[in-house]
């Protein structure tokens, strides 16, 4: 009796990196996760974008941060609570030379970033050239001269800024990108067209995940898309629509749409992949439900009207963006931040404010939203 006792405690406090082979998370540790590791588009950049680029301005980052962070947010973003929940600190994005630390992980996603490659430049519509495929060759780069310098620099000092070789198996890889492709889409091609090329745009996420797979990575946490028909910039210069244009809640209905089926194909993917991925423990998080649970009972919540915009100036049809100096009705107009932007779900018109990032985060965190519905801190294990 007290050896198979002894047993289910040794079982129970096994670090969770052991356990992506078939063990069943409840009652379990919680995942030793060593570092995460990013990828995605301005949802989850904190500061790539910024480096290589024209850096973000104030107000953004003045509600957390105090400054501007690199981040299209008022605060933090879901990546930021993320590693708050990890007891990890905030990824430094991999593209920043200056004050960055990647001891426990780096974070390659940036703003306008694709799935998919694009024959635009960033000065055109906002394209990022870092799609998730050269996101995934600065991975494998990164890990490569961590390798590198471990094996050929004694200096201490560096090695402090750096992962340790043999914890990339024991980290989390987070995805939260897709939104791009589908506003390349809507601009560019018929909803026909988006279809026909859906099944690509979601096999190349599934590429990206089965290459770091056989670089040793076994967590893996797949966001799919939110609802990007209620974005408030959807309803910029919309006039006279038809019918049935909007839902109830002044979301684009046929964009929303779109939004559901890339989801179903990853959804479909993500299960298709279990099986390719034998000792991966793969979750696939519904940030799409819960971010329109949100929009959905916004009053109830505590927060303003989802259309609202908190940071810029949008008045009939003159748009000054968040942090950008225009002219209206003859005067200078500074895009300037609301008063309250605790209760602001929008903050650009195009990305969630902090309270809304903070909101959405407590109930994917937890397993609500999860396929499986287990909590980020147990995303290790296999079902």
């Amino acid at each position: 009796m007290a050896m198979g006792l002894g047993l289910l405690l040794l079982v129970f406090l096994l670090p969770c990196y052991y356990c992506a082979k078939g063990v069943e998370p409840a009652n379990s540790a919680k995942c030793a996760f060593s570092a995460v590791y990013n990828f995605g588009d301005s949802n989850s950049d904190t500061g790539g974008i910024s480096a290589v680029f024209v850096p973000i301005p104030p107000p953004y980052g003045e509600g957390f941060f105090h400054k501007p962070s690199g981040r299209d947010c008022d605060g933090r973003l879901i990546i930021d609570f993320i590693a708050e929940k990890l007891n990890l600190p905030y990824l430094s994005a991999y593209l920043n030379s200056l004050g960055t630390n990647y001891r426990h992980g780096a974070n390659f996603a940036t703003g306008g970033s694709t799935i998919r490659r694009q024959n635009e430049t960033i000065f055109q519509y906002g394209i990022s050239p870092f799609s998730l495929d050269m996101q995934i060759v600065q991975f494998d780069q990164f890990k490569e001269r961590t390798k590198q310098m471990y094996q050929d620099n004694s200096n201490s000092v560096d090695k402090s800024r750096i992962p340790v070789p043999e914890e990339f198996g024991k980290a989390l890889y987070t995805f939260d990108i897709g939104q791009n492709d589908l506003s390349v889409g809507f601009r560019t091609m018929n909803f026909d067209q988006m279809r026909a090329i859906m099944p690509d745009i979601v096999n190349q996420l599934a590429n990206a995940v089965k290459n770091i797979y056989e670089r040793g990575g076994r967590s893996f946490w797949i966001h799919n898309t939110g609802p990007i028909g209620c974005l408030p910039v959807n309803l910029f210069y919309k006039h006279n629509v038809p019918p049935g244009y909007f839902d109830k809640y002044q979301c684009v209905n046929d964009q929303n749409l779109m939004a559901q089926e890339f989801n179903k194909q990853l959804k479909d993917r993500v299960i298709k992949l279990r099986i390719e991925l034998p000792e991966a423990a793969i979750t696939y998080v519904d940030v799409y439900a819960a971010k329109y649970g949100l929009i959905s009972n916004t009053k109830n919540e505590g927060f303003d009207d989802p259309m609202k915009i908190c940071c810029g100036y949008h008045v009939n049809d003159t748009h000054i963006w968040c942090g950008n100096l225009g002219t209206a009705n003859g005067k200078d107009v500074y895009g300037t931040a609301c008063e309250k932007p605790s209760a602001a779900i929008s903050w650009d018109g195009v990305h969630y404010a902090e309270a809304a990032n903070h909101w959405v985060a407590n109930r994917i965190l937890n397993g609500s939203f999860t396929d499986p519905p287990i909590p980020i801190t147990q995303a290790c294990y296999r079902q």
